[in-house]
């Protein structure tokens, strides 16, 4: 008996040709490519061809035109969020906005946190930053009463994942949100694991600053990341990673020092990267017309079905169960994962793994559920020596 919700969504398969040269699992790392951005980027190509420097007329409203789209997906007040080419600038533009006194110095995040965000906020010990991570008892979770006890008076960020990279695992934001608001602290939170797939919305959530990129679910590859600022805080910051277009008046170069824009521009910084968000457009419009609870409800049948294949096979689940806190993707592991993940790859069923974790996928809105058991079924060929 076919499930409705699994079934539900295939008609949008049809933007998406790739799809049907393989079984893509990969959402959670780099979703599928649709076939709009070819055109999207023909686009781009043409008004550079033919406006030469007179494109910047076309391309600079491009940058406010994908804000908005993302704006819509995270529920954001529009003139809130401006497009970046990925988190790790993202992250280096806000740290840049602090000053670091002895008593308010303390970064608080998850030790669980992706690798590039902590390089930055790390780095800012240089400036007198001192960084606290709060550890998993697990590997899996991050316990939220331990994450709000180290959130105290002398904290002033913290950068904390909305669903956690290598597990899954979606943090209860709302009430780490509220303890950073009884003590001054402002939450900066890393949505890249589930714009497009978990429901967002940043003002009820009342983080102050939100940021992602289009890589993923988003299905609109590297260039098109963004950044959420809370309205009442734009004009509060002024980045020291900075460039010309956070000025305000971009074009009248001026000298020698920076006048911020009072716009959410004034945290761009130098030269948007156009092409990515011509290439990113179509991916985030057909997100925001299906609508992430659609995505979401589907997600969360299809991940299901993945576990029970998972605990069919006997292998080691390294995502919660519940599904109320699990994200998008699914990770397990077993002995030489990392090599059936590489054949799994070669034969075109595609997904990765992390070290310490072992395997990870992601259905996605696309997906057929006979692909998860394609999926499966390929992998149990793999384990026992088939070849293909």
């Amino acid at each position: 008996m076919t499930d409705p919700v699994a079934e539900s969504l295939l008609e949008y398969r049809k933007h998406f040709p790739a799809l049907e040269e393989c079984c893509h699992f990969i959402s959670h790392s780099l979703g599928c490519v649709p076939a709009q951005a070819k055109e999207d980027l023909l686009e781009f190509f043409e008004i550079w061809r033919t406006k030469s420097i007179t494109a910047w007329s076309d391309w600079l409203p491009e940058v406010d035109r994908a804000a908005e789209r993302i704006e819509k997906i995270i529920s954001a007040t529009r003139g809130t969020v401006i497009m970046h080419q990925n988190v790790s600038t993202v992250m280096s533009v806000l740290a840049s906005c602090f000053e670091y006194k002895p008593e308010r110095n303390k970064i608080v995040y998850e030790a669980l946190q992706f690798p590039t965000v902590s390089y930055v906020w790390q780095a800012e010990q240089r400036r007198g930053a001192e960084c606290v991570l709060v550890p998993s008892a697990d590997g899996i979770t991050i316990d939220t009463d331990a994450m709000c006890a180290a959130i105290d008076e002398k904290t002033l960020a913290v950068p904390i994942s909305h669903v956690v990279f290598s597990s899954a695992y979606i943090q209860d934001i709302k009430k780490i949100c509220d303890r950073a608001k009884q003590v001054g602290a402002h939450v900066i939170l890393d949505c890249y694991q589930s714009i497009g797939v978990v429901p967002l919305d940043v003002i009820d959530l009342g983080v102050s600053f939100a940021c992602g990129g289009s890589v993923k679910y988003l299905c609109g590859g590297p260039g098109a990341a963004w950044l959420y600022v809370r309205k009442d805080l734009i004009e509060q910051f002024s980045p020291r990673v900075t460039g010309w277009f956070g000025n305000e008046s971009p074009f009248a170069f001026t000298m020698p020092g920076q006048t911020y824009t009072d716009t959410i521009w004034r945290y761009m910084g130098g030269t948007p990267a156009i092409a990515g968000l011509y290439q990113s457009r179509a991916g985030q419009k057909i997100v925001g017309e299906i609508g992430v609870r659609k995505i979401r409800d589907k997600s969360l049948v299809m991940t299901q079905k993945c576990i029970d294949w998972i605990d069919e096979l006997g292998l080691k689940l390294n995502t919660p169960r519940k599904a109320e806190i699990r994200g998008g993707s699914i990770v397990f592991d077993f002995v030489g994962s990392a090599d059936v993940c590489r054949e799994l790859n070669r034969r075109k069923f595609f997904c990765d793994h992390r070290p310490g974790v072992g395997i990870r996928i992601a259905p996605h809105f696309y997906t057929k559920p006979e692909e998860v058991d394609a999926l499966f079924g390929e992998l149990k060929k793999i384990r026992s020596g088939g070849g293909r």
